[in-house]
C-alpha cells in the first residue's frame, strides 16, 4: 500500500497541531480563485431530478465553447480526481512516464494499480516504452509550461507507437494560448483534463472535463456510470462558462501581483508559479512553513523538495497585510537562517 500524499487545504489538521479554530486560519496553501464567483440562478429541477440529457447537453456546450475545443464536446466529471484513478484502465501496457516534478496523485494511482512508472525531468528522457506518458501544463507546482508544438510533436510521437498522452490542463484557465483544446479534433490520442473549480473558486463542487475522441469519452462514460455529475453542477457549469470572465482573470491577477509583492518584500525567492499560486524556493523551507503556521497561515509544503513552499492567493488587501506581517514580524528571525 502506497503512503497517502498530503495536499494543500488541510486547515483542521493544521489547527489541531498548532492550535486556533479552523476558520481563524488563512489557508494559502491550495491553487484555487480565493474570491469564489457569486453562485448564479439554479432551477428547483436540477436538486429535484436527476440530471436529464438536455441538463448534460447543455454544460458540454458551454464547455466546448468556453474551452475552443471545436467539434469535440468535453465530458462533464465528478472532479478530475475521478478521472486520474480511471487512467490505468485507459493505459494501452507497457510503461508509463510522467513529467515530474508534478501533481504526486499520477504517480501514486499507477503504482496503486502495480504498473511501471518512470518519472522523467524532460522530454527528451522519454523512450518508446513509455506507452502512457502524463504532462502536467502548466505544471503544478513550479509552473513549467511547455509550447504547444512540442506537445503535438509529443502527442504525434505517442500516437505512431501506438500511446496515449494525457495533458492535465488544470490551471490553464488564464493561459488559454496555452491550451491543446482548439487542437484536439486532429489528435486522437490525447487526452486533457480541465479544472472547473479552480478558476471560479468553487472548488467544492467537485466537477472537471475530458476533452478527447468520441471513443475515449464513451469509455470514461461508462466506467463513472450514470448521473456522474449532479444537476447543480451542471447547471452552475453552464451558465458559469456562458457567461464573461474577463472580470475573474483580471481579479485573479491583481492578487497573484499583490502576493508575489508581499513576498518579494521579504526576501523570498520566486521560482515559478502560475497565476493561481507562487512557489518560493528557501532554505529556511520547513522553518518558514512552521513560523507561518504559528501566525496561522497555511502554505503548502512538499516531502520530496524540502526548500520549496507553494504559496497561494490571499483574498483581499487585508490577507495581504496579515501575510506581510507575519513575514516581518519579530520572531521571524528566529527561523533557521539560510544555509
Amino acid at each position: 500500500m502506497t503512503n497517502r500524499i498530503v495536499h494543500g487545504g488541510g486547515i483542521t489538521a493544521a489547527a489541531r497541531q498548532y492550535g486556533g479554530r479552523p476558520e481563524e486560519w488563512l489557508d494559502l496553501s491550495t491553487g484555487i480563485n480565493p474570491n469564489p464567483v457569486s453562485l448564479p440562478e439554479i432551477p428547483v429541477s436540477a436538486w429535484h431530478r436527476l440530471p436529464d440529457q438536455h441538463v448534460q447537453e447543455r454544460a458540454r456546450d458551454a464547455a466546448r465553447g468556453y474551452y475552443r475545443s471545436g467539434d469535440m464536446l468535453p465530458l462533464p466529471v465528478p472532479g478530475t480526481q475521478s478521472v486520474i484513478q480511471l487512467l490505468p484502465r485507459l493505459a494501452p501496457g507497457g510503461g508509463v512516464a510522467i513529467l515530474s516534478p508534478t501533481y504526486g496523485e499520477y504517480a501514486g494511482t499507477f503504482m496503486l494499480a502495480g504498473m511501471q512508472v518512470r518519472q522523467v525531468s524532460a522530454i527528451a528522457e522519454l523512450t518508446t516504452d513509455d506507452r502512457l506518458v502524463v504532462v502536467v501544463n502548466p505544471n503544478n507546482p513550479d509552473g513549467r509550461t511547455l509550447p504547444l508544438e512540442q506537445l503535438q510533436e509529443l502527442h504525434d510521437r505517442q500516437r505512431e507507437q501506438g500511446g496515449i498522452l494525457v495533458v492535465d490542463e488544470a490551471f490553464g484557465d488564464t493561459e488559454p494560448a496555452a491550451s491543446l483544446a482548439p487542437f484536439a479534433a486532429s489528435m486522437p490520442n490525447l487526452v486533457i483534463f480541465r479544472s472547473f473549480g479552480k478558476f471560479f473558486g468553487l472548488a467544492g463542487l467537485r466537477l472537471g472535463f475530458v476533452i478527447a475522441e468520441a471513443a475515449i469519452l464513451s469509455r470514461f462514460e461508462d466506467w463513472l456510470g450514470p448521473w456522474a455529475v449532479s444537476g447543480p453542477a451542471l447547471s452552475i457549469a453552464a451558465s458559469l462558462m456562458e457567461s464573461d470572465t474577463i472580470a475573474i482573470r483580471k481579479r485573479i491577477l491583481e492578487r497573484h501581483l499583490a502576493l508575489e509583492a508581499v513576498l518579494r518584500r521579504s526576501h523570498l525567492d520566486i521560482a515559478g508559479g502560475t497565476a493561481l499560486f507562487a512557489l518560493v524556493a528557501d532554505n529556511r523551507a520547513e522553518g518558514i512553513y512552521t513560523h507561518l503556521c504559528r501566525h496561522r497561515i497555511l502554505v503548502r509544503k512538499f516531502d520530496y523538495a524540502r526548500n520549496w513552499l507553494r504559496f497561494g492567493l490571499a483574498p483581499d488587501e487585508e490577507a495581504d497585510r496579515r501575510l506581510a506581517m507575519a513575514l516581518e514580524s519579530d520572531d521571524f528571525r528566529s527561523v533557521r537562517p539560510k544555509i
